[in-house]
């Protein structure tokens, strides 16, 4: 099992990004907290995550293999749930919170320095879990029993991953998507919804 160790700049860099997400999330709310919201609505339900997934080990060090940071597309299952309120009749802010489970194979690319142990030859098994934290702007415009909506969500995303790599990276995540939802009866409806999620897990992205 190889662990991962981050750099102070690494480190100062999340500190920076926490406060610029927070800063961002307290506009947001205090510009809404002018307003009651007037409806909403809560979902939960079943959710897909396909995409580029990165893994890294380092930095080099004296007696020990670095392993590159590689990547390779995988899907994950997992669920998203969300929580909106409207302040006007199309416009409302909306808390997103989603996980997503999966394992793939990595291939690793390795550097030796003088005295290392030899890297792995065949592929590694990597168990990975990633969860999202957004929030942000939705705008929707009911049309009988549908309502189409869009929105732009921003926050962050968290990967932690263990088997042949045990690491964890924090790192700023946006969101823009949209999706429609019909209504089955009063006060249920389904909902199709479509999301590109873009992280930068360990210098990725």
């Amino acid at each position: 099992m190889f662990d991962l160790h981050r750099t102070k700049n690494e480190k100062e860099f999340s500190v920076r990004t926490y406060a610029g997400i927070l800063a961002a999330v307290l506009i947001i709310l205090g510009a809404a907290s002018a307003q009651v919201p007037t409806s909403g609505n809560i979902f939960i339900g079943y959710s897909y995550s396909g995409g580029d997934v990165f893994a890294a080990v380092g930095p080099p060090r004296s007696g020990i293999g670095a392993f590159v940071p590689g990547s390779h597309s995988a899907g994950l299952n997992g669920w998203e749930g969300s929580l909106e309120g409207k302040f006007l009749p199309w416009i409302g802010v909306v808390i997103d919170v989603s996980r997503h489970y999966g394992s793939h194979d990595f291939n690793f690319v390795c550097v030796f320095p003088p005295g290392s142990p030899q890297c792995p030859t065949s592929p590694q098994k990597v168990d990975s879990t990633r969860s999202t934290y957004l929030i942000g702007p939705r705008v929707s415009v009911p049309v009988g029993r549908f309502t189409p909506f869009a929105h732009f969500l921003f926050g962050a995303g968290h990967v932690k991953d263990s088997g042949a790599v045990s690491n964890s990276d924090t790192s700023f995540a946006t969101a823009l998507g949209g999706g429609i939802d019909y209504r089955l009866i009063h006060g249920i409806a389904w909902r199709l919804q479509g999301d590109e999620v873009h992280t930068r897990f360990f210098g990725g992205g």
